[in-house]
């Protein structure tokens, strides 16, 4: 790894924060859920990527963490999903 590959990582960690900071704050704001979804589904995808496909990661607790910190995320923005759904139905009912 050199500076710029480090640098790199370390932005796309920061931007992905922000994200999940700012769906924390607006949960229900639908576009911003389902980025938020997203970058936890990119963050899965790259590590298991490293560690199947390029052999460049071992299978450690320093890349057992983020998988599953990832994967818990997904299953519970999943089921949230459900909840959102029904809300956003709810209050269309209440609108008519």
């Amino acid at each position: 790894v050199n500076g710029l590959q480090a640098r790199t990582f370390g932005i796309w960690t920061l931007l992905s924060s922000v994200i999940r900071c700012l769906c924390a704050i607006d949960i229900r704001n639908r576009t911003l859920y389902y980025i938020t979804l997203f970058t936890f589904f990119l963050a899965l995808v790259h590590f298991l990527s490293e560690v199947f496909i390029y052999h460049t990661a071992a299978l450690t607790i320093g890349v057992m963490a983020p998988l599953m910190v990832a994967s818990f995320s997904i299953l519970g923005m999943l089921i949230g999903l459900q909840y959102l759904e029904v809300e956003a139905l709810l209050q269309n009912k209440k609108k008519n």
